[in-house]
């Protein structure tokens, strides 16, 4: 069997079922299928799996990767794609708003064909779906494109030509294909479906697939593997490694049995791709939007009945009730979100944020936690070897020599500081690599161990029986190192390691790490017995050579930005792998205040609750594991806080998940830069604070419209029914009230370019449904006074006090009635004094300028009769200019209580 022949098409379940029954049967049957053959190629021999991939173990050539390429197509799974534009478009007008208005447009329509409110209603729809779908298919391509910027590699070996050496190297996950040869280490995603053909202390996390939360090991394999015995579920073939998982420990080279939808996670696609669960966000909207709506269904109601009883015309009544209606739906809030949010995207990718889920800029807003590590965030993540010590502190070229040794030749994931010590001997020159050594074998870094060790042939040394002499170098963290050894080397001699030599070396780190700097210890010993594969268990009797101690500063920005954070209400929290000492020295110069710094091993010794307690009261975590990290997440997630969360490890992928929101940078392990909500092009916290700026900005700009429209909308309701319920005739035309609300609706177009005030942005922000309607029946009958005030106004002074003269009092009302709206926009926006303490953004200026313009003209405009206005009299705006003044000063004074009063405003 060749796995290079496409998958053949399901077959269709019996007929009689439903859609999603049938559809489900038939993903069924296809994981099936993948899963047999997937289990047949773990049964079979190494060299049988490369000959049926049509490869060999120098991998395909460029051409032959670029025909399989062209023949499979790129290496991806069904997800959630983007809609297609007519698709979108239809989405776009399907919301509870836009349906509201299309029913009252039918109703209008049916009640009069030449009604014009009919088109006015019409406009109102057409802008509202038009521009969010305007807004959403363009967000949808910046997001395309932003997304673009983070790329997701893995190394592959390739050759140039058929006669040519393999040479490694990386390339995106898409241009993978069967019969590549792929090698993993630490923190890498897996590709494809793999056969292993080498692997060494592999362990793969696989709770994509199996949801087991604990990594899985694979077999260490070798060249000439034969297989094992045939399983059914693949998931648990040892010598498999599956797409969707991810190495956690371990190296290893595997060949590509099968990609994209062929593989078996992508056989379970159909089932996984789907609708994302709500989030915060969403779910505020739509508690915010039924709840105008029922607003609505029980005003409108009343509206009607007291125009119908007081009036006896039913027919204008209703008509009446339609405008209404048609006033106290917000119907530009879906585009007013979907604008916000594009435009915040858009804006936090000018500053090096890229954000790979357009809601999660809400989270980011409302977090009041931030967990961190330490490397790259406060420090310069710029490590330096400073220096090597040997067991009393003096410096030893011994020690910087096989530091040296173990960095060079290990094959896994090379860190920072295996990086330092090849850059300083490549500088000083101080060793020299050459025929003296060869690699045998590697035990691989992991996190549960700290420590990785190589295995060296003396080359020119032969040991006891003429036989190879092995020596094991072993490079970790200290505690690790130190409980293996059993001797160090003193001056060129080997001494037992006493308990009180143990506590003098302990000692000398501890010194070295209060200044500042990370220390790892280096060990050796010679193998009694060479053989050609080792393990964990060999790391044993070690003799302690000396010390490697790295230096990494505190970044110059750090202290600054840490402010910035705090000054914003966020709380930031350090959670690190590295020992305590280094961790609260670190953090000390920053000008975080570290208190007690709690170990990982302090944390599995506490319950839930008192895990909970421990987090809220600890700024600095030290030597935390994985797992340890995800639980101090979900416990300042269950006291309530929104929790943000920054790493780049494969160490760090549960506790991305785990978070509120997820912020890695583009230079993270894979599994880091997929588990992301938010990707940092920079690691820096400047970055992410302005970040966090933006998205308050794109909350409060949303919170803005609607507490603008609830509370403008209940205030008129209120004017409408004393009005209905005192005045012989309709105090304002159902098409002037139509009117209204499309101007006032387009002056709301701007909302999402506004800017915020600097003390809005000082606070986490989130949703407040009761807060809403709260700020809805406070503010809303405010414009209700003056409503009265001009109704009065018009009744007495002008004597437009009977049907004759009701054109003059509608013309009246709507004028005072449109600009009081337009200027509770500015009252609203700012919890300081409009224009003078705070003014809004040039296009709020310039729309709420147009809305007002227009009011004035309209009454003397040509389209006057047929809208039913009369010109006013030049006495009408001096009694207008003095009632918006009085509407003005009350509503700051009222602000002024409800701030106090509630200690909010937006």
């Amino acid at each position: 069997m060749t796995m290079l022949t496409p998958r053949s098409p399901a077959k269709l379940a019996p007929p009689g079922r439903s859609r999603r029954e049938r559809k489900a049967a038939e993903l069924e049957a296809g994981t099936r299928r993948v899963g047999e053959r997937l289990a047949a190629v773990s049964s079979r021999p190494a060299v049988r799996v490369l000959q049926d991939v049509d490869t060999s173990r120098g991998g395909l050539t460029h051409a032959e990767a670029a025909l399989r390429l062209e023949r499979h197509g790129a290496n991806t799974i069904a997800h959630e794609r983007a809609p297609r534009w007519f698709a979108q478009l239809a989405k776009a007008f399907w919301n509870p708003f836009i349906g509201v208005l299309v029913f009252l447009a039918a109703v209008m329509f049916w009640q009069d064909p030449a009604d014009p409110g009919v088109v006015i209603l019409s406009a109102m729809v057409g802008i509202s779906g038009l521009l969010r779908f305007w807004q959403e298919y363009r967000s949808g391509r910046a997001a395309d494109a932003l997304k673009k910027l983070v790329t997701t590699t893995c190394a592959v070996q390739r050759r140039a030509g058929s006669g040519s050496a393999p040479t490694t190297f990386e390339v995106p996950l898409e241009q993978v294909v069967p019969g590549d040869l792929v090698k993993l280490a630490a923190g890498d995603l897996i590709p494809a479906d793999l056969r292993l053909l080498t692997s060494k202390d592999l362990m793969v996390s696989q709770a994509s697939l199996s949801g087991e939360s604990l990594p899985v090991a694979k077999a260490d394999t070798r060249a000439e593997d034969l297989g094992q015995h045939e399983t059914a579920d693949p998931v648990e073939a040892d010598n498999l490694c599956l797409m969707g998982t991810s190495v956690t420990s371990g190296t290893a080279t595997g060949v590509v049995v099968a990609t994209g939808g062929d593989t078996y996670f992508g056989s379970m696609a159909g089932s996984l791709a789907g609708e994302r669960p709500q989030t915060n966000f969403d779910d505020g909207v739509r508690k915010v939007s039924f709840l105008l709506i029922r607003f609505m269904l029980v005003m409108v109601p009343v509206v009607f009945m007291v125009n119908g009883f007081t009036k006896g015309d039913w027919d204008e009544a209703f008509l009446f009730a339609v405008a209404v209606a048609v006033g106290l739906t917000p119907e530009m809030l879906p585009m007013v979100v979907s604008a916000n949010l594009a435009r915040g995207a858009v804006a936090m990718s000018r500053r090096k944020v890229v954000v790979k889920r357009l809601n999660a800029i809400q989270n980011l807003g409302a977090m009041d936690v931030l967990c961190t590590d330490k490397t790259g965030t406060l420090t310069e993540d710029r490590i330096a070897l400073d220096r090597y010590l040997d067991v009393h502190g003096a410096e030893d070229a011994e020690v910087l020599e096989y530091g040296y040794l173990n960095a060079h030749f290990q094959t896994g994931l090379k860190n920072l500081m295996d990086q330092a010590v090849i850059d300083r001997v490549d500088e000083a020159e101080e060793v020299v690599v050459d025929a003296r050594f060869s690699m045998v074998d590697e035990i691989p870094f992991d996190f549960a161990r700290r420590r990785m060790s190589v295995v060296l042939n003396r080359n020119s040394v032969l040991g006891a029986g003429g036989r190879a002499e092995h020596v094991m170098i072993t490079k970790g963290a200290v505690e690790e190192v130190l409980d293996l050894c059993t001797h160090l080397r003193d001056r060129g001699e080997s001494v037992e390691l006493t308990e009180r030599l143990r506590q003098d070396v302990t000692r000398l780190a501890e010194e070295n790490n209060r200044r500042g700097l990370r220390v790892l210890a280096v060990a050796t010993r010679t193998v009694d017995a060479p053989r050609a594969a080792y393990c964990v268990a060999d790391e044993e009797r070690l003799t302690l050579v000396g010390f490697l101690a790295f230096l990494d500063p505190p970044k110059a920005s750090a202290a600054t930005a840490l402010r910035g954070l705090a000054d914003k209400g966020i709380a930031v929290k350090v959670v690190t792998g590295d020992n305590e000492l280094v961790a609260a020295r670190v953090c000390a110069d920053v000008g975080i205040e570290v208190g007690h710094v709690v170990s990982g091993c302090e944390l599995d010794a506490l319950d839930e609750e008192a895990l909970r307690a421990l987090a809220a009261r600890t700024t600095v975590f030290a030597k935390v594991n994985p797992v340890q990290k995800a639980r101090i997440v979900r416990a300042l997630r269950a006291e309530g806080h929104t929790v943000g969360f920054l790493g780049d490890g494969i160490n760090d992928a549960a506790a991305l998940r785990e978070a509120d929101v997820g912020i890695s940078v583009d230079t993270a392990v894979d599994i880091a830069k997929e588990s992301a909500d938010i990707i940092l092009l920079e690691k820096d916290l400047t970055v992410l604070e302005q970040g966090v700026v933006q998205g308050r900005t794109t909350f409060g700009n949303t919170i803005k419209y609607i507490k603008m429209t609830a509370s403008s909308n209940f205030g008129n309701v209120f004017s409408v029914l004393v009005a209905s319920a005192f005045i012989p005739f309709q105090p304002m035309l159902a098409i002037m009230l139509l009117v209204q609300n499309l101007v006032y609706d387009i002056a709301q177009l701007a909302t999402p370019w506004d800017r915020m005030d600097e003390e809005y942005l000082r606070k986490p922000r989130n949703w407040d449904a009761k807060g809403i309607f709260r700020f809805m029946v406070t503010i809303g009958p405010i414009s209700s006074i003056f409503d009265i005030a001009m109704f009065v106004i018009m009744w007495n002074v002008f004597a437009a006090d009977n049907e004759a003269a009701q054109s003059l009092f509608q013309s009246g009302w709507f004028v005072e009635g449109l600009l009081s709206q337009t200027l509770i926009v500015h009252m609203i926006r700012t919890r300081k004094i409009p224009f003078v303490q705070s003014r809004a953004s040039w296009p709020v200026m310039v729309m709420t300028v147009l809305a007002v313009l227009t009011g004035l003209w309209l009454p003397f405009s040509p389209l006057a009769p047929s809208l039913g206005f009369v010109a006013l009299p030049a006495g009408y705006f001096p009694w207008l200019i003095g009632v918006l003044l009085a509407y003005c000063t009350l509503t700051q004074l009222v602000k002024t209580w409800y701030i106090r009063t509630f200690k909010t405003w937006l």
